[in-house]
């Protein structure tokens, strides 16, 4: 008690002094206040949702030059490689099953820096051997196709890709490929830029020819044998800028005529060592591969030995040791990727582990991160919001009603894919040990390409994804006219179950609105509801559109580039995806008032704060200026703000006065599902 009688005296006196000295000085208090200057007025939701939500985490996250951009979405993938991480780690350590076992392997074989080092170039030494006992013509085509076996595409590239004419068939591609640059016009340019290019290229080739094996005094003779063996492959080449289109590397042709056709490349003969049975593959450009076939005959086998050892080497050079890494960075990362720094030992065997056994890593990842509870809330959510999109549809006001008849079709033929794809994979695998990194990479890469091999001419294609489930992404998919959702999507703070209910439409919900609605709008009217790959919207849904759109444009044109001075959003460029952004709000929207008419207050002020939670980013300077000229997408402040100003329900739950700058008067604001 002494204490507390000591303390509370002098704070009761001062008290007392604070109080007469407040009422003494009140007119100069006031009459300071009305002299100081003004700071600016607070951050309301009226004035920029966007800030007002994000703040802290952008005062927080502020970026220089160099650091790329940070985003809610970078870090869910931060989060999924972690979780990758965590699973391996737990696999090397104590397996559970045979994936796991091999996962194990593989994870700890990579790891080893020590024992990759010491293996060098011994885990491509028997293709090396398989290249040097190339002694006739006639070696040359199966050599290519031992190749293609192991995963290492030479000469032309082949995969299984989804039939145009059947969305649910697989076949076969045979396509251009076979170059070390990235378009065959970097071989014919003369330009000053490319011309250094290539000969920084023609040195890398060099390069990896010395670390396969080539002698000292051979390396100029077989570093040119290669890059003129290329340029002959380019100049039969189209320009990739003609390939964008799918239907012009698509023209069906029977197998069994091939061996005939292409008598040195055996193509018959390559088919049935990938264990391609199909009768019916795809050949485009029937001129580029005579001329192959041309090559196959016409060439030295040393030139195409060189060739040949170049490739393998340059496919495997990131997974065997440092010299081999260094060379193929220096070139691929510094010189065309623009990279200052190699990737961890971590993040290079992760890439590898994902891109050879991808599959396996999904279904140990499914099993660890997507509970039962979070599917059922996530294909809820979906559900709901594809009802949505059909009562949008019937409202339309820019849509005919012939295109709105063929809008309900598709939709009700709409799939809904949560967490991973429906597997048809065998998991029999070559065991792999620990010794040797870049053997493992072999055996996981021979198995990822037998898998991809056994695709073509089954009618599988909705048992397969175009992303790996432990990556986060919710898509749709045209040809297949599906929503997928992957199991790496589904955690905080995309879908908290946790958290406010009401948020997981505001986040989770506006996302699939924002996809589902590419069904039927300018990208989905390419395919109708049958899969036939045809333009079902007629001039006037167009005219409709981009009436519609036009006032988007316009809107972000005004909008400032964050973190740059006198530069806009460019409202043309990021057209499509701004109107998907103010799609998948509206029919979130629509989709909470239909499971929640009685929605309180905070729960309407939840929604809108998922929303703009989903899009906060920070770009460094360099990062920006390359988005704002090359990005489809708004910078995360606008992709906020931008849609929810045409929803009269974001002014109402926020209160927000006309001249508040969220408002905007109902003649001008957007429907595309309202």
């Amino acid at each position: 008690m002494p204490i507390q009688h000591t303390l509370a005296r002098p704070a009761l006196l001062a008290a007392s002094i604070a109080l007469l000295v407040g009422l003494s000085s009140d007119a100069d208090a006031q009459r300071r206040r009305a002299a100081a200057p003004k700071g600016p007025p607070p951050v309301t939701a009226c004035t920029d949702l966007y800030t007002f939500v994000n703040k802290d985490w952008l005062d927080a996250n502020v970026l220089v030059a160099g650091e790329g951009t940070r985003s809610a979405l970078g870090e869910l993938q931060t989060i999924a490689v972690s979780q990758q991480h965590e699973l391996l780690n737990a696999a090397m350590t104590s397996p559970q099953n045979d994936v796991q076992r091999l996962l194990g392997d593989f994870w700890a074989s990579g790891l080893d820096e020590a024992a990759v080092e010491a293996d060098g170039a011994q885990p491509i030494a028997p293709l090396i051997a398989r290249i040097d006992g190339i002694r006739r013509t006639r070696d040359i085509a199966p050599a290519l196709a031992a190749l293609h076996q192991v995963g290492i595409p030479v000469l032309f590239e082949f995969g299984a890709e989804v039939d145009l004419a059947d969305l649910n068939r697989h076949i076969g591609y045979f396509t251009q490929g076979g170059l070390g640059l990235p378009d065959p016009a970097y071989y014919s340019r003369s330009d000053a830029e490319t011309q250094q290019i290539v000969a920084q290229y023609t040195q890398y080739v060099r390069n990896i020819l010395a670390l396969t094996g080539t002698a000292e005094d051979s390396l100029d003779a077989e570093t040119a044998l290669v890059i003129d063996l290329e340029r002959r492959i380019a100049a039969a080449s189209r320009p990739v800028a003609d390939l964008r289109d799918p239907r012009t590397q698509y023209a069906l042709v029977d197998t069994a005529g091939l061996d005939k056709q292409y008598r040195r490349l055996q193509l018959g003969e390559f088919l049935a060592a990938q264990g391609v049975e199909a009768t019916q593959v795809s050949l485009a450009n029937p001129e580029l591969f005579a001329q192959l076939d041309t090559l196959v005959n016409a060439l030295k086998a040393d030139q195409w030995k060189a060739y040949l050892r170049f490739h393998i080497g340059n496919a495997m050079a990131p997974y065997l040791s440092k010299s081999f890494r260094d060379a193929e960075f220096d070139f691929h990362g510094r010189i065309l990727r623009g990279e200052s720094a190699q990737p961890t030992r971590q993040q290079l065997v992760l890439g590898a582990i994902n891109r050879a056994a991808g599959p396996m890593l999904a279904r140990e990842y499914v099993a660890a991160h997507l509970p039962d509870a979070t599917r059922a809330r996530a294909e809820t959510i979906a559900g709901e919001v594809r009802d949505a999109l059909g009562r949008g549809i019937d409202r339309s006001s820019w849509m005919t009603d012939a295109a709105k008849t063929e809008a309900r079709a598709k939709l009700a033929a709409l799939k809904i894919e949560i967490g991973a794809p429906v597997q048809d994979i065998d998991y029999s695998v070559q065991p792999m040990g620990r010794a040797s990194f870049g053997s493992n990479m072999l055996i996981a890469s021979t198995w990822r390409h037998g898998q991809e091999m056994r695709r073509i001419g089954q009618a599988n294609a909705s048992r397969r994804w175009g992303v790996l489930p432990q990556t986060p992404a919710l898509a749709y998919d045209l040809a297949q006219n599906r929503l997928i959702v992957s199991a790496a999507m589904l955690q905080p703070f995309v879908l908290e179950l946790a958290g406010d209910p009401a948020a997981h439409y505001g986040i989770f919900g506006a996302l699939v609105g924002h996809e589902l609605s590419r069904a039927v709008d300018i990208k989905g009217r390419a395919v109708d509801s049958t899969g036939t790959v045809r333009t079902w919207w007629s001039a006037d849904d167009e005219a409709g559109w981009l009436t519609a759109t036009d006032k988007l444009v316009a809107q972000y044109n005004a909008y400032p580039y964050p973190g740059l001075t006198g530069v806009q959003v460019n409202g043309a460029l990021t057209r499509d995806e701004n109107a998907a952004d103010l799609a998948g709000v509206e029919l979130a929207w629509d989709a909470l008032q239909h499971a929640n008419p009685e929605l309180a207050q905070s729960g309407k002020e939840a929604f809108f704060r998922g929303w703009a939670q989903l899009w906060r980013q920070q770009s460094a300077v360099d990062a920006a200026t390359r988005n704002a000229a090359i990005a489809v997408h708004a910078p995360g402040q606008w992709r906020a703000n931008g849609p929810v100003v045409h929803l009269p329900a974001y002014t109402e739950t926020f209160k927000c006065r006309d001249a508040d700058p969220m408002s905007r008067k109902a003649d001008d604001q957007v429907r595309i599902w309202r």
